[in-house]
């Protein structure tokens, strides 16, 4: 699998450097991999993963210190970092938006 990006974890571990061994070892694995599906994903990692809408994944990660939510596409292979946090920075946004762009504003007709 492709990951996007290595930057935004290397930016993160350097916030919280105990954070590094264990992202470092989910960019390892993920890297190395090619998942073709959930199920795929979940025999890697266990009771240490979650699966929402958006084929977006949350991965436990440094003992449930931190989390990780990512996209995956499988069809091209490609991860896509949507969020890293520390646990307590998890509880305050929302796994299955957080990341993506906002909506489109609607256009409003005037009435007359």
């Amino acid at each position: 699998m492709q990951v996007l990006s290595k930057r935004t974890l290397k930016a993160f571990w350097e916030r919280y450097p105990h954070a590094r061994r264990p992202l470092e070892s989910w960019y390892a694995i993920a890297e190395s991999a090619s998942w073709g599906s959930p199920t795929e994903i979940k025999v890697a990692f266990g009771t240490n993963v979650d699966f929402v809408a958006d084929n977006r994944v949350i991965f436990d990660i440094g003992g449930n210190k931190y989390r990780l939510i990512v996209r995956v596409s499988y069809r091209f292979q490609r991860i896509l970092i949507k969020f890293i946090g520390t646990h307590s920075e998890y509880d305050d946004i929302d796994p299955e938006t957080v990341g993506s762009p906002p909506p489109a504003p609607q256009e409003r007709r005037r009435v007359r």
